[in-house]
């Protein structure tokens, strides 16, 4: 029985944690092809499912050398970082996120079609192996609050099965979401900046990154989940007054020709 709620509580946990992957991996599918994009997303999750069952087994089994410092580089009174694995993939997830963030917006401020996010094409396979590192990148966190909660390695690789089929479906809906409201694409891509900047901040802790003497502290999911409150919320603002200033126009256009 403890281990059943465990397990429900896992699950909970994976989809609390996994909101940002599942923003990414919507965003991402859209440079595929439209008839690929359903195939890129579940294929690309399926793939990252066995990925996680594999690093949980691998974290389970070698847990120390992911957390052991590999060295230390510092500029006297500049800059200092005390590395290892763990903390070196998150900053590397978190500045590929917050580059591919930039690419995306400065895309569509560009004179080019709006054909999805970017407004370009890329080859299935590609999104499909962006997917899965992005995936696993996301994996660290979940896995290890997974950890912490429990020592049973088959109710965390149920819970990540679950909540890996629970993302198949809701990639789809969160996709098509987008797909009707073109509008939120630039909320999306800011949403997922944010999430960068999160991963740098976590990243930059575990490594003990200290800039200027002053040390990096991480984001926290409280903070992270009331900036994406205040961005939707002015997002949805603006979008209503931007409907109100054109029928005003629109009356006082009818206003001037009558």
């Amino acid at each position: 029985m403890e281990d059943i709620i465990t397990l429900m509580l896992l699950i909970l946990l994976q989809a609390v944690l996994g909101f940002d992957n599942l923003l990414y991996i919507s965003l991402e599918s859209k440079r595929a092809p439209e008839e690929d994009q359903k195939r890129v997303r579940t294929l690309g999750i399926a793939i990252a499912i066995i990925l996680r069952i594999v690093l949980l087994f691998v974290l389970v089994s070698v847990i120390k050398y992911f957390q052991k410092p590999i060295g230390e580089f510092e500029i006297e009174g500049i800059f200092h970082m005390n590395p290892n694995v763990h903390s070196i993939i998150v900053l590397l997830g978190g500045i590929f996120i917050i580059y591919t963030a930039i690419k995306e917006i400065w895309h569509m401020l560009g004179d080019h079609e709006l054909d999805g996010v970017g407004g370009k094409k890329t080859s299935t396979s590609k999104i499909i192996v962006m997917i899965v590192i992005m995936n696993v990148v996301f994996s660290f966190d979940s896995i290890l609050s997974a950890m912490a909660l429990t020592d049973v390695f088959w109710v965390m690789a149920t819970a990540i099965v679950i909540s890996g089929i629970m993302m198949i479906w809701l990639s789809g809906h969160v996709a098509e979401f987008l797909k009707k409201n073109r509008m939120y694409e630039v909320l999306g891509l800011f949403i997922l900046f944010v999430v960068g900047i999160m991963l740098l901040t976590e990243g930059g802790h575990i490594a003990h990154i200290k800039i200027l003497g002053e040390e990096i502290t991480p984001m926290s999911k409280t903070t992270f989940y009331f900036v994406i409150f205040i961005l939707v919320v002015v997002d949805v603002v603006q979008g209503q007054y931007q409907k109100k200033l054109l029928k005003n126009q629109q009356k006082k256009a009818l206003a001037d020709n009558s």
